[in-house]
């Protein structure tokens, strides 16, 4: 029941990062380097004192492809973040967050060419239902043109939503090395990355609450929480996880509508609903790997 309470907790401060992201004031690069920052520090500090603490007589053997693999899968890991911000800043929490969970659809259909998995019709058929349903939340029908359909900030979405299934697939052949450390390699790598592109005048204008938003945001929405998901992860039923993992959509949802005034229309509301019904169709290990990117 711990396990339980500590992931729902995960996925519930998850469900929230898109508000916090809008009050931080920060551009999606430059709010992604101080969230792979923070939990560098965090969860490398977590790291460091587990490894010091844990006496293990006989450590595994981490192969060289593992360390090649965590780094790959963490370039996904940070261009995921930062379109999935960029999203948010042009369009609707619920309209990004609805896109982007298509992550478990994507990996199913990326599977399907690369480990040659095989899809029935049954799971064609969501795939589309899955499609209809992101037109109508992204709003095709207010729409004249698709350009102006694609300039609302659907395929930052998308494309988040695509690098976030990327990660998923390639942590598949992460095995030996350890959740945290590989979370710790992936951060440290993306505050490598983007440190050549950080606007450093974007942070000369910020106020003692968006600094506040900045370092929950850091500490607690990426180092906290998933310090959080990791230690419950491997204790809990693939089942469990693939009904949990909603909690942090529907979060996200009922924050951007009780909060941020966010009303969809109902086309918008047909379009999460079918959205939703084919996420949910998703086999539970794909969902449950979309969900440990």
């Amino acid at each position: 029941m711990y396990a339980k309470l500590k992931f729902a907790a995960s996925m519930a401060i998850f469900g929230s990062i898109g508000l916090f992201s809008i009050k931080t004031g920060l551009p999606s690069i430059e709010l992604v380097f101080v969230r792979c920052l923070c939990a560098s520090i965090l969860l490398g500090a977590i790291w460091g004192f587990h490894t010091l603490t844990t006496k293990q007589q006989h450590k595994s053997f981490i192969p060289r492809r593992e360390y090649l693999l965590a780094l790959l899968c963490g370039v996904f890991l940070i261009i995921n973040w930062v379109f999935f911000f960029r999203s948010i800043e042009v369009m609707p929490i619920t309209v990004a967050i609805s896109i982007y969970h298509l992550a478990p659809v994507i990996v199913l259909l990326l599977g399907s060419f690369i480990f040659k998995e095989k899809i029935t019709g049954t799971g064609l058929i969501f795939f589309f239902i899955c499609f209809a349903g992101t037109l109508l939340v992204g709003g095709i029908h207010q729409h004249t043109t698709v350009a102006g359909f694609l300039s609302t900030g659907v395929l930052w979405a998308f494309a988040a939503a695509l690098f976030y299934a990327l990660t998923s697939i390639t942590g598949k052949g992460i095995q030996t090395l350890s959740p945290l450390l590989t979370t710790v390699i992936q951060t440290s790598l993306g505050v490598l990355l983007l440190i050549p592109f950080v606007d450093w005048s974007k942070f000369t204008h910020l106020t003692a609450e968006n600094w506040f938003y900045i370092l929950v945001t850091g500490f607690i929405h990426t180092g906290f929480v998933f310090y959080l998901f990791f230690s419950s992860l491997r204790e809990l039923k693939a089942q469990t996880i693939a009904i949990l993992v909603f909690v942090d959509p529907i979060v996200a949802i009922l924050l951007d509508v009780t909060i941020l005034n966010y009303r969809p229309d109902v086309y918008q509301l047909l379009g999460i609903l079918l959205v939703f019904v084919g996420i949910s169709y998703s086999p539970k290990k794909e969902r449950r790997l979309a969900a440990e990117a």
